[in-house]
This record gives C-alpha cells, sequence and structure tokens, in this order.
C-alpha cells in the first residue's frame, strides 16, 4: 500500500509538470473568451441622449403558450456609430440599485449584470452609421423573468448607455419549461428535469404521464436550487449571476421495455389551478440483453449557437445549431443521446444555460439526453477537480449537477453505467482522478467486470478528455498524444475487459484509431472487425459544434481516419452479433465513414466510404441485420439506406 502511494505521488510530480507546458500549447485549440466576456460591464457609464430611444414589440410573448417568440426592435440614435450596440437584460432592472456589493464598502457599478445577448446596431442595417435608424430581429426564450433592451456607444469595451427601452414579459414567466430526459439508476427507470419560476411554497411540480392511449397518473418532482455563494468565483458569482429559477426531477417507475409513454410537465398552484406544458412522448428502454434495434448518438463540445445571429464574437460553436439540426432531422431513428462533457460554454454566464436547455429540448424532451463532466462544467482551483484551471468560469460543476441529472450514486462524481438493451456504458469523469487506487478507479473496473457479454455484447467506454489516443497537435507536440497517465492507468483495463470501443470528446475534431492495446495495432483491418478485437477502438468525437482542433503532422500507424469538421457518431445495434458505426457530417448529416463489427450477412458488408461530397450517388449495396433477418440496403445520394 504504501509502495502505491508512493508511485502515486511520483505521477502526479510528473502530471503537474504536464500541465504547465500543456497550459501554454493549449492555445493551440484555445476557442478564447466567451462572447459575453467581452462586454466591459464594470466600465459602463449613463449617457442618455434625449433624441436616442429604443422600442421593442410585441410587449407580450407566449400567449399561446410558446416558449421562443421573435421581437422586433426599432432604434434610432442622433450619434450613430459602427461600434453601437444593443444589449438584452433580463431581469429588465440591470442597474446598481438591484444588486448591492459583496463589500458594502465598495459601490457597485452601474450595471451589474452581463447581458443575456447582444448585437451590434448595423447588423442588419448597413445605413445605420449613416442614418441612425436600424430595425433589428431577435429570439428571446422564457427565462423566468421580463426584458429590456439597452442601446450603447463605445464599443464592448468603453459602453455608455444612450436609450432603455420599454420592458416586455413572456405571459407566464414563471411556466414549466425544457424537459430533460435522463435514464434512471435502473433500466426501466426515465427521469424528467425542468426549469420553472416555482418555488415549492408557490406550487408543487409533478408529471403528468402513462402510456400512450392508456390511464395517466400524477408523479411528484423534487426540487433544486442553489445561489450565489454555492459557486466558485467571477463571472459566476458576479456580473454572470442570473437567478437560475427552480429546477425539478420526477422518477418515472417500473415502466415496460420499449413502450411509448405520453407525458406533461405541471405544477398544482396554491389555489388548486394546475400548470401545464404541451405534451411530450418518449420510448422507454429496452431490458438488459433485449434484441431489439438499438440507437445511440454520441459526441462532445457541442455548446450552443444564437439562431438570431447575436453575440457575433460567439464563433467558436459555429456547428452547434447544424448538429442540433441533424439530431433533430434524425430523431425518430434515434434511442438515446451522449452528450459527453463541455455542454453548455457558459462558463459562468448562466443565462446560457437557459439557452442551451433551449436549443436542445426537442431532443431532450423525446429521448434520453445522458451528459458526460467537461472542464468547461467543473474545473476551478482549490474545489476538488483534478486539473486547477478555470475553464468552469466559477460554475465548479454546479450548474452541470442540478440543471440535468445522471444517474450517479454522486452527482458531484459524475461516473455512472447505463445499461441499454444490448449496450453497456460506463461513463467516466475526466474532471476528477480516475487513476489506479482511486474511487473511480475501482468504479470503472467494476463497469468492466460486471457486464454479461453473452447478454450485453457491445460494451462502450465514454469520457471527456482523450484518454485514449488523439493526434491533436497538443497532445502531440507533448508526445503524448492523449491526456498523461490515461492509457498507463486504463489500458489494462480496457483490455482485460475486452473494451469495444472508447468515444471521448474535448479535442474538436473526428479520428479513429485501429483496435490498438499498448499503442500497437492488434488487427491489420481498417474497416470491418469479425470476432475478438485483442484491442480497443478509440474515437475523438468532440466536434459537435466547438472551434475545431488542429491535428498534428506527425504521422502514427494507429491513426486510421481524421476528419477537420463538425460532426458526430452514431452506434446502431442490430443484434448479438453486428453493430453499426457511423460518423456524420453536422452540417449535412451525410455519412462520412461507416463500418460494422460481428457477423456479416457477405463479405461487402461493413465497407468503408470516405470524402463526403466526393460519394454523392454512389450505390454500395451491403447486407444488413433488421429485425425482419439480413436485407439489402446501401448509399443513395450520400445517405445510407436501411431496411
Amino acid at each position: 500500500m504504501l509502495k502505491q502511494k508512493t508511485k502515486m505521488g511520483d505521477s502526479k510530480f510528473v502530471f503537474l509538470g504536464y500541465l504547465l507546458v500543456c497550459s501554454v500549447l493549449q492555445l493551440v485549440w484555445s476557442h478564447g473568451d466567451h462572447p459575453l466576456s467581452k462586454v466591459s460591464i464594470h466600465r459602463a457609464s449613463l449617457s442618455l441622449l434625449d433624441l436616442a430611444h429604443i422600442k421593442v414589440s410585441p410587449p407580450i410573448l407566449g400567449l399561446q403558450g410558446q416558449t421562443a417568440e421573435w421581437v422586433t426592435l426599432e432604434y434610432s440614435s442622433p450619434i450613430p456609430s459602427i461600434d453601437d450596440w444593443i444589449g438584452v437584460f433580463s431581469p429588465s432592472n440591470f442597474s446598481a440599485s438591484a444588486c448591492p456589493a459583496e463589500n458594502r464598502r465598495v459601490y457597485p457599478p452601474l450595471l451589474c449584470s452581463a447581458p443575456i445577448k447582444y448585437q451590434y446596431a448595423n447588423y442588419s442595417n448597413p445605413q445605420y452609421s449613416a442614418t441612425g435608424k436600424g430595425i433589428l430581429k431577435l429570439q428571446l426564450i422564457n427565462q423566468r423573468s421580463d426584458f429590456s433592451f439597452a442601446m450603447f456607444s463605445g464599443g464592448l469595451s468603453n459602453p455608455k448607455v444612450v436609450a432603455i427601452s420599454n420592458k416586455i414579459s413572456f405571459a407566464n414567466p414563471n411556466a414549466p419549461v425544457y424537459p430533460r430526459l435522463a435514464m434512471g439508476k435502473l433500466w426501466n427507470e426515465m427521469t424528467v428535469t425542468w426549469t420553472s419560476g416555482y418555488g415549492i411554497n408557490e406550487a408543487d411540480p409533478l408529471v403528468q404521464w402513462g402510456p400512450k392511449g392508456g390511464d395517466h397518473i400524477h408523479s411528484p418532482a423534487g426540487t433544486l436550487t442553489f445561489t450565489k455563494d454555492s459557486l466558485c468565483g467571477a463571472p459566476a458569482r458576479t456580473v454572470g449571476w442570473r437567478d437560475p429559477g427552480f429546477i425539478h426531477t420526477s422518477y418515472l417507475k417500473e415502466l415496460w421495455p420499449n413502450r411509448i409513454y405520453e407525458y406533461k410537465i405541471g405544477h398544482r398552484l396554491n389555489n388548486g389551478t394546475y400548470i401545464w406544458s404541451q405534451n411530450y412522448q418518449f420510448r422507454a428502454a429496452p431490458f438488459p440483453g433485449q434484441k431489439s434495434l438499438q440507437r445511440v448518438a454520441i459526441f462532445g463540445d457541442m455548446g450552443k449557437d444564437e439562431v438570431d445571429g447575436s453575440n457575433e464574437y460567439n464563433n467558436f460553436q459555429r456547428g452547434s445549431l447544424n448538429t442540433t439540426q441533424q439530431l433533430i432531422q434524425d430523431l425518430e431513428n434515434i434511442d438515446m443521446v451522449f452528450h459527453i462533457g463541455d455542454i453548455s460554454y457558459a462558463n459562468g454566464y448562466l443565462s446560457q444555460w437557459d439557452q442551451f436547455t433551449a436549443q436542445v429540448e426537442p431532443i431532450a424532451s423525446a429521448v434520453p439526453y445522458m451528459i458526460a463532466s467537461g472542464n468547461h462544467e467543473r474545473d476551478w482551483p482549490g474545489t476538488g477537480s483534478f486539473y486547477e484551471n478555470m475553464d468552469s468560469g466559477g460554475e465548479c460543476g454546479v450548474l452541470a449537477q442540478i440543471m440535468f441529472y445522471v444517474p450517479a450514486s454522486n452527482r458531484a462524481k459524475f461516473w455512472y453505467p447505463i445499461d441499454y438493451g444490448m449496450f453497456r456504458f460506463c461513463i467516466a469523469d475526466t474532471e476528477h482522478d480516475w487513476r489506479e487506487g482511486t474511487e473511480q478507479y475501482k468504479f470503472i473496473e467494476h463497469c468492466l467486470a460486471s457486464v454479461d457479454r453473452q447478454k450485453q455484447p457491445w460494451l462502450i467506454f465514454l469520457a471527456h478528455r482523450v484518454l485514449g489516443y488523439s493526434s491533436c497537435i497538443c497532445y502531440a507536440e507533448e508526445g503524448s498524444f492523449a491526456e498523461p497517465m490515461g492509457r498507463e492507468s486504463l489500458q489494462k483495463l480496457w483490455q482485460k475487459y475486452k473494451v469495444d470501443i472508447a468515444i471521448y470528446g474535448h479535442v474538436h475534431n473526428y479520428e479513429r484509431t485501429c483496435p490498438i492495446y499498448q499503442n500497437i495495432c492488434t488487427s491489420e483491418e481498417k474497416h470491418h472487425y469479425k470476432g475478438t478485437l485483442n484491442g480497443t477502438i478509440h474515437i475523438v468525437a468532440g466536434g459537435a459544434g466547438a472551434s475545431l482542433s488542429t491535428f498534428t503532422s506527425l504521422k502514427t500507424k494507429w491513426s486510421i481516419f481524421k476528419d477537420y469538421d463538425h460532426g458526430f457518431v452514431k452506434l446502431t445495434a442490430f443484434d448479438h452479433s453486428n453493430l453499426l458505426f457511423e460518423y456524420k457530417k453536422s452540417r449535412d448529416g451525410k455519412v462520412v465513414e461507416i463500418l460494422m463489427g460481428g457477423e456479416v450477412g457477405n463479405e461487402r458488408n461493413g465497407e468503408v466510404l470516405e470524402g463526403g461530397d466526393g460519394f454523392e450517388g454512389l450505390q454500395c449495396l451491403m447486407s444488413v441485420a433488421c429485425d425482419e433477418g439480413f436485407v439489402k440496403g446501401g448509399f443513395k445520394n450520400g445517405e445510407l439506406v436501411l431496411c
């Protein structure tokens, strides 16, 4: 035991040395500051102009229950400039009177909170600098409070308030919104999490649910919230702070496998009346080992983006909306989603979590949306995170833990197993120590060792940071080609328990390795795998939205396919012998890479097609396994056609 502790100490010393080097190299894939951090709120001053004005319409939003609506801004300034910009504030009272200083001896700045979004006055008005007049359309979502808009001169670095708009609001700002499904701790349990403005003293949260076409029941929900004191630093505790409202989670239990269930989220007010959301539905999970069609989408680092074009410095998540849209379009062919870290990239600007949950609502309300912890959710110095950086913007994991449910034994430690039919997923938390001898290492080994491979042949390891292999320039320059000590600690577990595929985020591109163990490919096959691999295929799938990461020019034998573009991975288990792997482009949903594992219907099954736009119209017939047996399928106009 003493010997083991000594090794751990030596490893930690080496590891800290690596961090000092890689903190510089990380600039290679850095996506810069959060767009809202560009706004120097503490330098803001009041310079109202008599002839400047800004008006917003309509005054009331969501009259038909909508949770998102477009508004029109009309504005003018007597001294227009290309630096003029418009900020959206919620709550509408964003002056110092709304937030006293933490230190009573120090006066707060004129503005105490960052805008939830902003746009330049000339964005859709090229002649603004000459005419001083403009019209702008923005989308707002229900975020539990009213809104006001301010016009600023002086750019982002020296902002001066020259005009303030009228206030507008959603008809019911407290309404239950943005349901997020997640698997419970048991395979036949589904959780529903949502956000509202109703505290437990005002209303009882509940879900009305039941089998489609059958009787429905009410299930209560628990409620969580937090204050500034729960967070760890700026901007989350300062200009990025916004009241999070209340987050509710209900547990729907004893579900029948593969059955369709209907549900709606709501609140019973103290006067006995009910507030309900729209109707939603989901399909319950298959039981462990069940033979049925099972399809899972996996990606990391998606973040959020604005459909109205606001936050123009927000150019590091340009693939986010494309990925979201592709998932929505293919939702009938997806049973579960794993977003493996770097979720919203709020980075301490709390309003962005609402906007992210609104963006993914069409997905998360219909299929389980499972998350892993990433550096932009968890890392903060002195808070127990494995990496002592400030990537979370002071959130230190609090937002991720509360906004989304994960079936972990301790929600502050994001490691947990998921049994889904023929799949066993082992989700690790790279922001906590994973090395041998730690609590997490014991979990990983138990998760891998306890699965019955006769019932669940497809064993998948998921984590945010790359613990396996990556050709990202940061890792390559260091010589590790992964996080230090990731493979050193875990590869013997992957090998011992025959992990099929390990998938990571963090690096913003796509890469696939050969089946590999100890840096050596264990198979010469590159496209179609049959029988025991004798190694694990490692996948980097961190290109779902954030700015792309550069590959090294160094060549490695283990790297089979790379793509410097936004995309995501999809796994389809047809039965206990056949698994389809697809990598899809976010911009158009085209299949760029495809491979099959297991027994095959004929010799062409599993051929990899590469090149994206280069194979449009290509016909490549292959046999695929479906419930009815092996049938013909192939590519048509770049799309994989099955069954």
